[in-house]
Parts: C-alpha cells; sequence; structure tokens
C-alpha cells in the first residue's frame, strides 16, 4: 500500500515510524515537506521518499494523509485540487470538516477526517475518525491500518461528534499533563523531593489509568474501592468536590467543544 503525507511534522513523524515498526516498507511512503531541515530529518530516521512539494505521483497514492496545519491546508491543497486518482484522503487536521476539504479539492468526496491525539508519539494515540458516505468498507480499513500504528480508533457516523472527540480525547492529553502537574506540586508542599514527587504523580497516574482500562468495572466503583469512610482519600475527594474539580474538567470539556465546533465554522466561512 503507498501511502503519501502532505506535511512532514510530528504527528506525520509518529504515523510513519508506526508503520514502519509494523511491516510497511519505506520506500512505498513519501512525504511532502517544504522545509529541508524537516526532510533530512525524516530520510535519515526512517529511509522514506521526501520532496519539497507535490510531484505526479503524489495523486496516485493508495492513502493520502493531510498532516499540515489547518491555516496552511487550503494552500497544500491547492496543486492536488482535480487531480486526484487515490482511493482515499485521510485529514488529520483538527477542527477541518469534510465539506470544506472536500470543497478545497473541488469536490473530491472519498474523504476521512480524523482527530488523533499526541501519546500517538509512543504509539498510544487515540483516533476518532468520520467519513463522507461515498468512502467504501475497503477505504475505511485502509485508513484504520493508517492510523492503528499509532495507536487506537474509533468512528463515528455523525461528524458534528468529532467537536466532543476533539474535547475529550484530542485536548485530553492537556488536562491529564494538568493533573501531574498539580499532584507534582502538592507532593513537593508535603515535604518530598521533586524526583520523588515527580515518580510518585507518573506511576500513580499510570498505574490507575492502566487498571482502569482492564477493569470490566466502572472508574466510580474503582474510585470507591479506594475510599474508606472517613479516610485520607475521603478527605481529598471531599475538598476536591467542595473546590469543583470534576465539574471544571466537564466545563472545561465542554468548553473545549464549543470551541472546536468555532473554528470549524471559521474554516468553512473560508471556502
Amino acid at each position: 500500500m503507498k501511502i503519501h503525507f502532505i506535511g512532514g511534522g510530528n504527528m506525520a513523524s509518529a504515523l510513519i515510524g508506526g508503520l514502519l515498526g509494523k511491516g510497511f516498507a519505506a520506500a512505498d511512503i513519501r512525504v511532502v515537506e517544504p522545509l529541508p531541515q524537516q526532510r533530512q530529518t525524516l530520510v535519515e530516521k526512517f529511509g522514506v521518499i521526501c520532496q519539497a512539494q507535490v510531484d505526479a505521483a503524489t495523486p496516485d497514492a493508495d492513502v493520502l494523509v493531510l498532516a499540515v496545519k489547518p491555516q496552511q491546508m487550503r494552500l497544500a491543497l491547492a496543486p492536488l485540487a482535480g487531480r486526484l486518482t487515490c482511493p482515499v484522503v485521510l485529514s488529520i487536521a483538527a477542527g477541518l470538516t469534510l465539506a470544506t476539504l472536500s470543497a478545497w479539492l473541488s469536490g473530491y468526496r472519498r474523504i476521512v477526517r480524523a482527530m488523533p491525539n499526541t501519546p500517538a508519539l509512543i504509539g498510544a494515540g487515540m483516533s476518532g475518525l468520520a467519513a463522507l458516505p461515498e468512502v467504501t468498507r475497503d477505504e475505511h480499513r485502509m485508513v484504520e491500518a493508517v492510523l492503528s500504528a499509532a495507536g487506537e480508533t474509533l468512528w463515528v457516523e455523525d461528524e458534528g461528534q468529532m467537536d466532543a472527540i476533539t474535547a475529550i480525547s484530542g485536548s485530553g492529553p492537556a488536562y491529564f499533563f494538568l493533573f501531574i502537574e498539580a499532584l507534582e506540586t502538592a507532593a513537593q508542599t508535603l515535604g518530598l523531593a521533586p524526583d520523588i514527587a515527580r515518580k510518585l504523580a507518573l506511576n500513580t497516574g499510570f498505574g490507575a489509568t492502566a487498571l482502569a482500562k482492564s477493569s470490566s468495572e466502572s472508574p466510580a466503583v474503582l474510585r470507591a474501592r479506594v475510599t474508606s469512610k472517613d479516610g485520607a482519600t475521603a478527605a481529598a475527594l471531599a475538598v476536591m468536590a467542595e473546590t469543583g474539580v470534576a465539574a471544571g474538567i466537564i466545563a472545561g470539556a465542554r468548553a473545549a467543544c464549543a470551541r472546536s465546533a468555532e473554528l470549524a465554522r471559521q474554516s468553512g466561512a473560508q471556502d
């Protein structure tokens, strides 16, 4: 399967590394990347074919991955408009709707929109996907083969849900990083050295997430099991409830969802 990338930044690099790790051939991967230093890095690190601009081979890929920043996408797609012959286009650009991408590609309709997240950089990503009706089952599987190289995938039928996915899994790592940061700070205020504080926060977060993922029980049940009546955990959770920790997370996710929808509307207004 020939996979071509438009853009060779961090997320493209994560996918390329994952694909090579799963046995894809470097000779079947091409990257269009305008920055010379980044092209050199990709060639040295992965051995893939890199070029500065779109050429005749680019529209003929089996999967064409759009991995440039949203504000640069329209310009990047201009050389491809009306020329695509590839089975499917996969966009990993946040906020750009399927309708907008189709319009910028002169009505091309076999497009999948994905919202990956930064844990893809270590092969632990979570990507939400939505597709136009013209995308076939085989093309769904081709896209999954690309994104599953960097983590797990989840499809939604309603593209409108992509804003919620952006708020939860796309922005979600930042929420966890904030919690880790706060837990580290708390440990230090309690007299623990910075290196000990970090190790405790990171490993506790990792272990709790791994336990929740492997368990058939809900996080609420798992939380209750840690919380003895009138114990230390109960005291902490009572204060967190009073200060609105859970409510703040929910409100923040709602704000992220609303902002994602607003950005999508703004990108569509550029048509």
